[in-house]
């Protein structure tokens, strides 16, 4: 009996997520065939099947797993601890200090190379 009431719940969420797929098709294919009306009736008009389709969605078993997935990214971003200003300023001055002495570095490196390649091939004077 178990494995009936699944297989039901499932086909009714392919049954949803099919229309959902049909309502925003339906729903760009009006933004667009009511071009001579104001954007932004039309642009309400699309917010509006996007809601819809998103209620929908919300009642099939992915929609709550990705529903449970956004709620449990907001309570983990909740408990990063976030560095200072003068962390970030530190850091950030840090990163420019260390690209510019590598980049001298590669620099001095190519310019002694090149010296090294004209005098070994002759055409250094």
């Amino acid at each position: 009996m178990n494995t009936q009431a699944e297989a039901a719940t499932s086909v009714l969420d392919v049954v949803k997520q099919a229309f959902s797929v049909v309502l925003i098709v339906a729903g760009i294919w009006a933004f667009y065939y009511f071009s001579n009306f104001s954007l932004l009736y039309r642009v309400i008009g699309l917010l509006v099947v996007v809601g819809l389709v998103l209620g929908l969605m919300l009642t099939t078993d992915f929609g709550r797993m990705i529903w449970s997935f956004v709620v449990e990214s907001r309570q983990e971003v909740r408990k990063v601890v976030w560095p200072s200003r003068e962390e970030t300023v530190r850091t950030t001055m840090m990163v420019f200090a260390m690209v510019f002495i590598v980049g001298l570095g590669l620099w001095l490196l190519d310019m002694f190379l090149f010296w090294g390649v004209r005098l070994l091939t002759g055409q250094g004077g």
